[in-house]
This record gives C-alpha cells, structure tokens and sequence, in this order.
C-alpha cells in the first residue's frame, strides 16, 4: 500500500494532540479524519473506509483497549495504540487485545510516522497475482504463499497485518527456526526484551488460528534455544 492511498484515523480525547497529528500527517501526505472518543469513531468508522487507526488508550468511556478488542472482532483494520502508561504489562494488554503495534507517550511524531509506514508496509496486498502459487499445507488449513493468505477450505482464515507478516517470514523458510531478536527485527521494532515478549504474545494469537490445540502446537512450533519455527505438513 502506498502512503498517498492510505486514510487513517485518529481517536483521542485531547482536542490539541488530535489537531496537531492530523497536521502533521497531513502535512505526510495521509488523508486524516479525527474522533473525540471511541462512540464518535465507530459512528465514523460505520460510514467511511480506513487503512489504520492510532488509537489512544486513556479516554473517557470506553477505554482504547476495549474498544481495539471490539474492532478486532469484526474488522482487519491495523491498530496502533498510543498510551501513556510506561509498564510493560499494559502494553502486553493492548497486542493482546489485537493491537499491531503501540507507542508510548510523549513520543516525536517522527517516530510515530515511522510506526505508522511500518505497519501499511506490512498490510499484505489485496490484488490477486496471476503466478500460481505456492502452498503449505498446515493440517486442515492451506497457506498461499504467493498471496499471503490462509485458507481453511475455500475460506479465508483473517489474519492482522501483524499475523500476516508473521506468516510470511516463517513460510518464507518453512521447517527453519527463527529467533525471536529476528522476528523482531523482521517486524520493524526496535530491538529488547519488551519486543520479544510482544512477538511471544502475537505468536500465541497465531496459533490459535493455525492450532487445533493452541497448548500442543503441531505447526507453529517453539524451537528450545532457537525461536519459532513454521512445520507444514
């Protein structure tokens, strides 16, 4: 996805902090709409299309993070998460609500276009290609590598951008482990041990959709003392 094509959506209750973004994406080259709280976004998401939404987690009503988990369940849509909470464990909460990536306030909106190019550079394309592709196969389920999709039968498995990425690094070297520092590099993150415990919880949501028994992974397979490693059949 290109940046000029990309419409993104930012929901905080701060009027200055909404005012100021939208500027300076604008100024990037994003189309940019703005909601006050999390029931003025969703009656703007109802009625127009967008590529990504930067979330704040602190607002009135419903807080950020439910309101993520609720857009999960319905929509593919890439979420970033802005808070100002530093612990690691409210970060945790929010990828596990379905976030693709978060960002700690106060932050330079640099740092935020980074994040947010990162994450449309992972959004796989929606084009069909005409090369036939290349399959795995993953128990009841099919891996399109070509494509980048997942399909149980002939419907498509949704998967996050975040999901997504992750399926093409492991099928890109199937029964090859792949280690966490490199999963997140691969990702686009900065390096440490926080990141690496986020790639731990975007694997476990992984699984849950490649698993019969998420506990038991058949496929997605932890490696002792090498990372995760993709096992099609």
């Amino acid at each position: 996805m290109s940046q000029a094509d990309a419409h993104l959506l930012i929901v905080d209750d701060d009027e200055r902090i909404r005012g100021l973004l939208q500027k300076f994406l604008i100024r990037h080259g994003f189309l940019v709409s703005s909601a006050r709280d999390a029931a003025h976004a969703e009656r703007i998401l109802s009625g127009l299309d967008f590529d990504l939404v930067v979330l704040d987690v602190m607002m009135p009503g419903e807080d950020g993070i439910s309101f993520c988990a609720r857009l999960r369940e319905s929509r593919e849509l890439p979420i970033l998460l802005l808070t100002a909470k530093g612990d690691t464990e409210d970060r945790i909460k929010g990828l596990e609500a379905g976030a693709d990536d978060y960002l700690a306030k106060p932050f330079e909106p640099k740092e935020l276009l980074l994040r947010i190019n990162s994450i449309l550079r992972r959004v796989p394309p929606s084009e069909p290609t005409d090369v036939k592709p290349k399959m795995l196969q993953l128990g009841a389920l099919r891996y399109d590598v070509e494509k980048g999709a997942l399909f149980e039968g002939e419907q498509p498995v949704r998967l996050t951008s975040t999901e997504s990425q992750l399926m093409r690094i492991f099928s890109s070297c199937p029964s090859e482990p792949v280690s966490r520092a490199k999963l997140v590099e691969d990702l686009g993150r900065d390096g440490g041990q926080a990141q690496e415990r986020a790639v731990d919880v975007q694997i476990t949501r992984l699984r849950r959709k490649l698993e019969a028994d998420p506990k038991q992974p058949r496929y997605l397979q932890t490696v002792r003392g090498a990372g995760y490693m993709l096992a099609p059949d």
